[in-house]
């Protein structure tokens, strides 16, 4: 059976404009791959471990060849589990939206949780970083004040989805499509129009979905 991870960021839900769309996306999914199982993991609601000292310890530890103990065990379980929750997935969608140039914190505190040594990415002094995970579809729903479409909006720039695109490559996501939705802020015609596009490029889906 497929399965498929749907990561909210918005702490609006379904009910964000990044929500909706990406609801529609999953929607079209489902209609494409029957049977396809979604595990809808909500950044605001699900319990994310703390970025502590122990978590840091155990990596640390880890990385030293130690046998882990006690809080540190406890710490680096935790994220072991997170991250074979991402890796069971076939495919993955993110609702996010764009704060204050970049993305919300709690997509920030995911990203930074999984994204560790011997689990998701590997390092060797003569070859360097490789990603551990095996690519897949990914597809982020981006919704944004502006229209960053084609680069700067009044000046600001879009540091999301640069930093959405090196950071899940770096683990081994490199299939990623980004479907915009902006300005969600303007003229009616203008946000109309915006959603509008978004609401096309979620029912466009490849072939091999």
């Amino acid at each position: 059976m497929k399965r498929l991870l749907y990561i909210q960021a918005s702490p609006r839900g379904a009910r964000s404009r990044s929500g909706h769309i990406a609801a529609r996306l999953v929607a079209n999914l489902q209609a494409r791959i029957p049977g396809i199982e979604v595990d809808l993991l909500n950044l605001w609601r699900e319990e994310l471990p703390a970025l502590d000292g122990d978590l840091i310890a155990a990596k640390y530890s880890r990385l030293a060849g130690a046998v882990l103990a006690g809080h540190e065990a406890r710490a680096w379980a935790a994220v072991e589990a997170m991250v074979r929750r991402l890796d069971a997935a076939d495919r993955i969608v993110i609702s996010t939206p764009l704060w204050n140039f970049s993305i919300p914190y709690r997509l920030k505190h995911y990203i930074d949780l999984v994204t560790q040594p011997g689990l998701t990415f590997s390092f060797d002094p003569k070859t360097g970083y490789e990603p551990l995970l095996r690519s897949r579809p990914v597809e982020v729903v981006l919704a944004s004040a502006g229209d960053y479409r084609l680069g700067l909006s009044r000046g600001r720039p879009d540091l999301a989805t640069p930093y959405l695109r090196e950071a899940l490559a770096f683990i081994g996501l490199r299939d990623v499509r980004f479907i915009p939705v902006g300005p969600t802020v303007g003229g009616e015609a203008e946000v109309a129009n915006a959603i509008a596009r978004a609401t096309g490029e979620a029912d466009r889906l490849p072939e091999e979905a």
